[in-house]
């Protein structure tokens, strides 16, 4: 995928621009009314409800109008709010107790446009949906970035800052201005945490005895220790460090205790200096050591592809093949090569050009890694992005990409780039289907592809005790070499484990999914829903609109899975000569959600 990263494009844009599509958590108003809607619309001065008292009749229920409850009940409004809350239930449970890093970049943390009300409020709201993510269930890590107050404070005591690469060279001055960002940017994150809910929204609900509780535990604190990174090229860095140490077992116990962990990028050295530390490296050091679900970096502005539109997925592969493009003209990327090939950090290889990915354990230079569980580390093992290079953003936005490759080679499996100027920007990413922002992913389709004729006897052996017994429909070697292009497959070290056929028909605009099966050795691993997500995007992809099968023992797998039940006159003409009637398969059929994500996949050959 050729891409560019030359413009920062720091403005707001409305959250309302991408239209979302339907089945996804969005804030499109409903169209059709429900019946429920429509009972409701009459005209009536309020709902009627039950009452006790005397009538003609004597004591008794009697309905009457509230025209206050008529007042305050939108039935629209109300069908539209719970929808949303249904919407979100998949997002709600997948994400719970995951650990997510988040790195804040200084631009957002102290915005040059900070005078801007709009931006401001939009800073304000991102720690208040940290805030209500953490109440949802998800462990936070917060790292924000200090360079920018760093430099105002500097520049207001007439001072300018100093970098050497993407370090900045910490003078007396440069550490007392480190120190005074690192303090007042905690404090106003810890400030903006503080605050419960409106009290006005939750006094109907009773127990009074949680008012006046912070709304968020913080615990910040000496978790990160550094050295100094000393003279190298002779340059003298002063007072900057490299991560040394992250405490990972004390930030899981207040992690676990139900506390959003503040990072400072301020480390503390075994002499008992205070070192300033590159935030970056400190993020990416801390995803790796505490073995992040995500690492979530919010920054001053989207990633555009050459034509100026926001690249939405990129996998590790093709974040690494742009990053190395562009090796010869960036620092940076240069960096990032040298890191990930001359260092050789043991968990990712190629073998005739293709990457080989294994379960990363950090070797490092004293030999001790995380996987003894103290989290202790010598040499660069996070990844530091800055100085002039990053702040000119001569490269847009390829520091922040070379980081997150970095972090994806080092076992992360998802890294968000979000821009931070847009409201909601966090939320929109993590319970939109396609996200608003750009995901890095190391594990997305591993190993998944079109089948080849030398899968032919891989596909045979995984299929053939299902076609045994009565699973699949038995098909002759001749048949399978025949179909062989409609065949996915996904390989794991050189063998086929898991097998599946797409077989469009494009007049009714739709496809049949076939002959889904996993190796016995790796069920229970996601790689039937890798193969089922795999083809629904390749169906998407070209325009079809519905997916549809026939089975006789895996109903209840694909009815979680979106599809529901159909009659046979729902199949196409064409695939309904051919269905055995003997078998008396179910019939299922589900209605494919246009894709925007950005993921791409092969083609498919029709039936």
């Amino acid at each position: 995928m050729a891409a560019t990263f030359l413009a920062t494009h720091c403005h707001v844009t409305s959250t309302a621009a991408h239209s979302p599509s339907l089945g996804r958590f969005s804030l499109a108003a409903a169209v059709k009314p429900s019946r429920l809607a429509m009972v409701n619309s009459r005209p009536a001065k309020g709902r009627i409800r039950m009452s006790h008292r005397a009538n003609a009749a004597g004591f008794g229920p009697v309905m009457e109008e509230s025209e206050s409850d008529g007042e305050h009940y939108n039935s629209m409004e109300d069908e539209q709010f719970v929808r949303w809350f249904r919407e979100a239930w998949p997002y709600l449970w997948a994400h719970r107790g995951a650990t997510f890093v988040v790195i804040i970049s200084g631009e957002i943390v102290n915005s040059p446009h900070h005078l801007d009300p709009i931006l401001k409020a939009i800073a304000i709201m991102l720690i208040q949906d940290i805030a209500f993510l953490h109440h949802l269930g998800i462990k936070f890590v917060l790292v924000p970035g200090t360079h920018v107050e760093i430099d105002t404070l500097l520049a207001q005591r007439g001072k300018s800052p100093k970098f050497a690469g993407q370090y900045r060279v910490t003078d007396a001055d440069s550490l007392t201005a480190a120190k005074e960002a690192a303090g007042k940017i905690t404090m106003d994150i810890e400030a903006k945490l503080s605050p419960g809910p409106s009290i006005c929204n939750i006094r109907r609900h009773g127990d009074s005895s949680r008012w006046h509780e912070v709304g968020v535990s913080v615990a910040s604190g000496n978790f990160l220790a550094a050295k100094r990174r000393g003279v190298v090229a002779g340059v003298d860095y002063g007072a900057t460090g490299e991560v040394k140490k992250v405490d990972m077992v004390r930030m899981r116990e207040r992690l676990d205790g139900g506390c959003i962990v503040l990072l400072s990028n301020l480390g503390y050295s075994s002499s008992g200096e205070v070192l300033n530390c590159n935030t970056y490296e400190v993020a990416t050091a801390c995803s790796l050591a505490i073995e992040a679900d995500k690492l979530i970096c919010i920054i001053d502005g989207p990633i555009l592809d050459e034509s100026g539109r926001l690249i939405r997925f990129l996998t590790l592969e093709e974040a690494d093949m742009l990053i190395r493009q562009r090796a010869m003209q960036s620092e940076i990327a240069a960096n990032y090569v040298k890191a990930v090939d001359e260092e050789n950090l043991h968990y990712l290889g190629r073998d005739n050009g293709h990457f080989l990915k294994e379960k990363h354990i950090p070797r490092f230079n004293n030999g001790v890694g995380f996987e003894n569980g103290n989290g202790l580390w010598s040499g660069e093992q996070g990844f530091a992005i800055g100085g002039h290079e990053r702040q000119s953003r001569l490269s847009g936005y390829l520091s922040e990409l070379a980081a997150a490759a970095f972090v994806c080679r080092g076992g992360v499996q998802r890294v968000h780039l979000l821009d931070g100027t847009k409201g909601g920007v966090l939320l929109l990413e993590l319970f939109k289907r396609d996200g608003m922002g750009t995901m890095v992913a190391s594990d997305v389709y591993e190993g998944t592809r079109m089948a080849r004729v030398s899968d032919l006897s891989g596909i045979r052996q995984i299929i053939r005790p299902l076609e045994a017994a009565g699973t699949l429909v038995t098909r002759t070697d001749e048949e399978l070499l025949k179909a062989l292009d409609c065949y996915v497959v996904v390989e794991r070290e050189g063998q086929i484990i898991a097998c599946g056929a797409l077989f469009s028909f494009r007049e009714e605009k739709c496809a049949e999914v076939a002959a889904i099966a996993v190796s016995p050795d790796c069920r229970g691993q996601g790689q039937g829903d890798k193969l089922l997500d795999y083809m629904e995007k390749k169906a998407s992809s070209l325009g079809l609109e519905k997916l549809f099968l026939l089975t006789t023992r895996t109903a209840d797998w694909f009815k979680r899975r979106g599809f529901s039940e159909c009659s046979i006159e729902s199949i196409p003409e064409k695939r309904r000569e051919k269905i055995n009637l003997s078998r008396r398969s179910k019939y299922y059929m589900k209605q494919l959600i246009p894709d925007t994500s950005g993921i791409t996949v092969d083609r498919v050959v029709d039936s």
